[in-house]
């Protein structure tokens, strides 16, 4: 299956709306299930002792939220991109 004009263009927008989002934000903050997902998949220390006070006591202890900021290059790095490719799907042929 070859990739066509139509999906091009749509993989360039989607990514100048990512970059968009990106430069729009300063920070994320994720929510408490989030943060012990990212924690049990890097294997963090605190994780462990988090799941194990869980068992232990029976209820959930409050986690610290993780706050991820982002490089600035990475909105610009989005917009470019997608703006290529935009460009690049206007000069290919029209699908059949």
């Amino acid at each position: 299956m070859d990739i066509n004009r139509n999906q091009v263009f749509l993989a360039g927008l989607v990514l100048i709306l990512f970059g968009a989002q990106f430069r729009a934000m300063d920070a994320v903050v994720l929510t408490p299930k989030a943060t012990r997902l990212l924690a049990d998949q890097t294997d963090q220390a605190g994780a462990a002792v988090t799941k194990t006070m869980e068992t232990l006591t029976g209820t959930e202890p409050k986690l610290l939220r993780k706050t991820v900021r982002p490089p600035e290059w990475v909105g610009y790095f989005c917009l470019s991109v997608g703006a290529v490719l935009i460009l690049h799907s206007w000069t290919m042929a029209k699908p059949a």
